[in-house]
C-alpha cells in the first residue's frame, strides 16, 4: 500500500490520505503550533496492539496544555479510539501512529486565543528508525554543537512541532559529519538527550540516565527503567557529563521510532567492547518480548486494535 492508498483521521473523519489537506495559510505550518505524539502498533497473538496508547494520548493533552490550547475538540477516549481506527482502516499488524492537534486561525498572529485545535491522526509501516544494522552493530554517534533547548527558552517537557527545528539542526549536521544520530548537551553542558531518543549508559554495572529536569519524559524511556529494575539491574538518574559517555561500558538509546539501539561509537571513541553490550541485549530481548504480548506481566501495557 502506498501513502496515498491509506487513511487519515482528521477533525473526526477518517478521509484518504490524499484529501488529507490543510491550507497554506494554516498558522501552525507558519509558526510551529502544533504537538504530537509517535506510538507504536505491534503485532501479537491476540492481533494489533498499541503500545501504552494511554499514556501517549495522556502526554499528548499535556503537551496541548503546555503549549497553551485553552481547549479541544475531542477527549482522551475519543481519541484513543481514533488510533485504533486509523490502525483498523489502513489493515495494518504493525505501524507507527502519529496524532497531531495543530492551530487554525483566520487571522494570523501569534496569539492562541484567535483560533481553535484541529486534530489529525495518521499510520504508516516505519522499521527500525536508525537502520536495521544498528540494533547488532550499534550507531555511531556525535556531540552536537547545538545546545537542547534551555527549560524557560521552550517548554521542554512538550512535544511541540516547533522544539524540533533544534533536533533538525543537530540531526543534520551530525549526518552531514558521517554519524548515525547527535547527543545534545544541556545548558550546562550535561549529557541531554538525542535528537529523537533518551540516552542510557552503564557503568560498573548500574544503569544512569539523564534526569527528567534535562529531558522529554520519555514513554519507553519510562517502560526500559521498569524493565531494568524488574531484571534486577539498578537504575540511577544523574548528571552525565561528556567523558562519562567515553568511559562507559555500553550505551544504548531508547524511544518510540528508535525502541531500543546500542551505541558504540561517539566522537569516533569505541564504546565498552565495540558491539552491543549485555546489558543492552537483555533490554532488547525484554522489550521486544512485552512488545509482542509475549509478556503477561506487562499486557496491561498494550491496547488491543480490536478487542
Amino acid at each position: 500500500m502506498t501513502e496515498n492508498e491509506g487513511y487519515t483521521w482528521l477533525d473526526g473523519q477518517l478521509v484518504k490520505n490524499e484529501q488529507a489537506m490543510v491550507p497554506f495559510m494554516t498558522s501552525a505550518l507558519h509558526y510551529g503550533l502544533g504537538v504530537f505524539e509517535g506510538i507504536r502498533c505491534y503485532a501479537t497473538p491476540r492481533g494489533p496492539a498499541i503500545f501504552r496508547l494511554k499514556d501517549h494520548i495522556q502526554r499528548l493533552l499535556e503537551s496541548a496544555k503546555i503549549l497553551g490550547f485553552r481547549s479541544l475538540p475531542f477527549t482522551q477516549e475519543q481519541l484513543e479510539e481514533a488510533c485504533r481506527e486509523v490502525v483498523r482502516a489502513n489493515g495494518f499488524e504493525s505501524c507507527y501512529i502519529r496524532p497531531l492537534i495543530f492551530f487554525d486561525s483566520q487571522v494570523k498572529n501569534l496569539n492562541l486565543d484567535v483560533g481553535w485545535a484541529r486534530v489529525g491522526i495518521s499510520a504508516w509501516y516505519w522499521g527500525a528508525y536508525l537502520g536495521d544494522e544498528a540494533l547488532e552493530k550499534g550507531a555511531r554517534m556525535n556531540i552536537s554543537s547545538f545546545t537542547r533547548l534551555h527549560p524557560n527558552i521552550m517548554m521542554t517537557k512538550a512535544k511541540i512541532t516547533g522544539n524540533y527545528a533544534n533536533s533538525v539542526l543537530a540531526k543534520t549536521e551530525s549526518a552531514r559529519l558521517g554519524f548515525d544520530e547527535a547527543i545534545m548537551l544541556d545548558p550546562q553542558g550535561y549529557v541531554a538527550e538525542c535528537t529523537g531518543e533518551n540516552l542510557f549508559i552503564v557503568r560498573r554495572g548500574v544503569i544512569y540516565t539523564p534526569g527528567t529536569w534535562a529531558v522529554l519524559e520519555g514513554i519507553t524511556r519510562d517502560a526500559i527503567i521498569t524493565l531494568a529494575r524488574d531484571l534486577g539491574y539498578e537504575v540511577q538518574e544523574a548528571q552525565i557529563s561528556r567523558d562519562h559517555l567515553y568511559v562507559a561500558e555500553e550505551c544504548f538509546v531508547s524511544g518510540t521510532a528508535a525502541e531500543i539501539v546500542p551505541v558504540t561509537e561517539i566522537d569516533h571513541r569505541v564504546i565498552g567492547s565495540g558491539r552491543r553490550g549485555p546489558v543492552t541485549y537483555r533490554l532488547m530481548q525484554a522489550f521486544h518480548a512485552v512488545v509482542r504480548g509475549e509478556d503477561e506481566r506487562y499486557q496491561h501495557w498494550l491496547d488491543l486494535v480490536n478487542p
